[in-house]
């Protein structure tokens, strides 16, 4: 009885038949944590990209809107800047854009009586997110206090007669897994800009208003 016994521990001490198996169970935490953590940074580096992509697309329909006249300089209306709003948030899908984030339109022209100083004419905006513009709101630059909108020393600037359209968005990233993957929440928020100049002639003087009832994508309220 003895002698059997001992031959089964002896057995035992010798198999290497669950070393392959033991070894894996404790790796695998670690092997977990490395691909939900290149899952999520790779999630995020392409909703980075489709952001980037519709501040483009925004800034390049901005510059495009208007009605269409032979006989004078396209007129813009809140209807229209209401439409692109409304066409990005269907371009950007289940990213709920304007519940998560912000976008903010502004039309950056040469004040007018000057030959070059820069101001922000209008600006319009939709999102829940609360942010403001980082380069001001209505107005900014009427004291000549404007070099142009974007970073320094890459700063946009609108010509004489003409105006560009310089969008601004922001979101914060929601995660497939969780935050711990990507920084923390506070290195989630994601931020894009785009500008182009305006296609055709547009009348600068304001945006027009085609019916009463035509609602303004106002930078003072914080919806979707």
């Amino acid at each position: 009885m003895k002698r059997g016994l001992k031959a089964r521990w002896r057995a035992l001490w010798r198999a290497r038949s669950g070393v392959a198996a033991s070894e894996f169970a404790l790796s695998l935490p670690l092997l977990l944590t490395v691909g939900m953590w290149g899952t999520e940074l790779a999630n995020q580096t392409m909703v980075r990209m489709r952001l980037s992509q519709l501040a483009m697309q925004i800034a390049d329909n901005a510059s495009r809107i208007g009605d269409q006249s032979v006989l004078s300089s396209r007129k813009i209306y809140e209807s229209d800047v209401t439409d692109l709003l409304a066409g990005a948030g269907v371009q950007a899908g289940a990213l709920n854009l304007y519940a998560n984030g912000r976008v903010i339109i502004s039309s950056l022209e040469v004040l007018p009586g000057t030959t070059s100083t820069q101001y922000i004419h209008w600006q319009r905006c939709r999102g829940k997110k609360s942010v403001v513009s980082a380069y001001g709101v209505e107005g900014k630059g009427a004291d000549g206090s404007l070099v142009g909108l974007g970073p320094v020393g890459e700063e946009a600037k609108a010509s004489a007669g003409d105006a560009v359209m310089f969008v601004e968005l922001t979101y914060d990233y929601q995660p497939l897994i969780s935050n711990l993957f990507t920084g923390g929440s506070q290195s989630n928020t994601i931020k894009a800009t785009a500008a182009f100049n305006v296609r055709d002639d547009r009348d600068l003087t304001q945006i027009y208003v085609r019916n009463v009832t035509d609602g303004v994508a106002s930078c003072l309220t914080y919806t979707t």
